[in-house]
């Protein structure tokens, strides 16, 4: 069993753990499991090595939150001396000189960047394939780990890391951690906005425990505050398993996932009843346009002939969207006016992460567009409206499927700036309904 990041920072700090051997523990790990997982695009093994032993020598050893920590990080990441692909061949290959905000934060605390995870081209779908591997689920690894970040999540579900850092335009992070049994977060818009997709990707943790998304989340935003996790007062949890505005059926499962944690929930002290925002019918179009639309923006840099049969296809797609001056602000406001309504009487709202099951892991990327996009809309059905709205949310493990052993999992989303208020629910979760921490358990 791997141990926590709380755990290894905590025995490097007291000297009890040499940074260099947890890092070599971590490389034998990925180098013994991911031919099958397929979690990492690129493997820094010399330097994680040579990392290591710089932070072993550090004399603010002691304080630093993430000491000799591996962390794996999504291949959207500006690392001194590396490129970062986004999934493809198209782009550009030149590395980077210095490191970019997450890289700096996550060094700065003490962390050991292990390697570069596997993403979808342009991270835009819920499955994570390139030409050169596949992320795999390792709960049962003929199933996607989900995506974008979904060697992210492989790397942690594995045992391979700890700790992963990923990014979230429309699900990317809570998708892939339900999929593969994690606790995953999307911070609110207005504490780790990457920019992209309009303002919808935010920066965030996929970790084992509530209490390493925690420690993640606090570097990760350079807010140590963030690492403590509350004991929640009693606050109005309202649940939905219907999918906004589509009312497409939900696997029995998953929906009995939401019950179960209700009744935790309510067992904890918190108030839980039905309820759900009034959706406008305008969000769909809404967060639609911006997912098809960003990606076409960012692929301006890349050789557009390079690029994958369904990403050209999204690429277009997207094009016409801009010119035709799709990507409309009262769109988002509209859906915000209607979040707030709902807000101002409930303090949390709890769904399932997942509308459907994964997809069985292959070769996606040779599909047509068409092909991978039934069924992303198929899994993304509670996801992407959070981004719309620049709101935090977080996904729970909450058990296993009888019949796949898949995992199951539930969203816990709130008003913004309630980070700390969605991780105290996780881990009154997590304590009443301890799950297995990976997969190699």
């Amino acid at each position: 069993m791997v141990l926590t990041a709380v755990e290894i920072a905590a025995s490097v700090r007291a000297g009890n753990l040499d940074p260099v051997q947890v890092a070599k523990e971590a490389l034998d790990r990925i180098a013994a499991a991911d031919g099958v997982v397929g979690a990492f695009r690129r493997v820094r093994a010399a330097e994680a090595l040579a990392e290591a032993a710089e932070i072993a020598a550090r004399p603010d050893l002691a304080s630093l939150p993430l000491a000799g920590v591996p962390v794996a990080v999504k291949d959207v990441t500006e690392i001194a001396g590396e490129f970062a692909s986004h999934g493809s061949a198209a782009g550009p290959s030149s590395p980077f000189g210095e490191d970019g905000v997450i890289a700096a934060r996550l060094r700065a605390a003490g962390a050991v960047l292990v390697g570069l995870t596997r993403v979808p081209e342009l991270c835009v779908w819920p499955m994570s394939d390139t030409p050169d591997g596949i992320a795999r689920n390792p709960w049962e690894p003929t199933y996607a780990a989900g995506g974008s970040s979904g060697g992210s999540a492989a790397a942690v579900a594995a045992g391979l890391v700890p700790l992963a850092h990923g990014s979230d335009g429309l699900g990317s992070i809570r998708l892939p951690a339900a999929m593969c049994g994690l606790v995953g977060l999307k911070p609110g818009a207005d504490l780790l906005s990457e920019g992209g997709w309009f303002g919808m990707s935010v920066h965030g943790p996929l970790a084992t425990t509530v209490a390493d998304a925690a420690l993640l989340l606090s570097v990760l935003a350079s807010e140590p505050s963030l690492a403590s996790v509350p004991t929640p007062s009693s606050v109005r949890i309202a649940t939905s398993t219907t999918v906004p505005l589509l009312h497409t059926p939900v696997p029995r499962e998953l929906v009995a996932a939401v019950s179960e944690a209700a009744d935790l929930l309510a067992a904890a002290g918190h108030t839980v009843s039905p309820g759900a925002p009034r959706y406008p019918a305008t969000m769909i179009l809404g967060m639609t346009a911006r997912w098809v639309a960003g990606p076409a923006l960012q692929a301006t840099g890349f050789d557009f002939s390079s690029l994958q049969r369904r990403t050209r296809a999204h690429v277009r797609a997207g094009r016409l969207i801009q010119r035709l001056g799709l990507i409309r602000e009262r769109t988002r406001q509209r859906w915000l006016e209607r979040a707030e309504e709902f807000f101002d009487g409930h303090d949390v709202l709890m769904t399932p992460t997942l509308s459907h099951w994964p997809v069985k892991a292959g070769r996606w990327h040779e599909r047509r567009w068409l092909s991978n996009v039934v069924p992303s809309t198929r899994l993304a059905g509670f996801t992407g409206q959070w981004n719309l709205a620049g709101y935090p949310a977080i996904t729970v493990p909450t058990g296993r499927a009888a019949a796949t052993g898949l995992p199951t999992a539930v969203q816990l989303v709130g008003r913004p700036g309630s980070e700390s208020l969605l991780l105290g629910l996780a881990a009154q979760l997590e304590s009443a309904n301890p799950w297995p921490r990976t997969a190699r358990n």
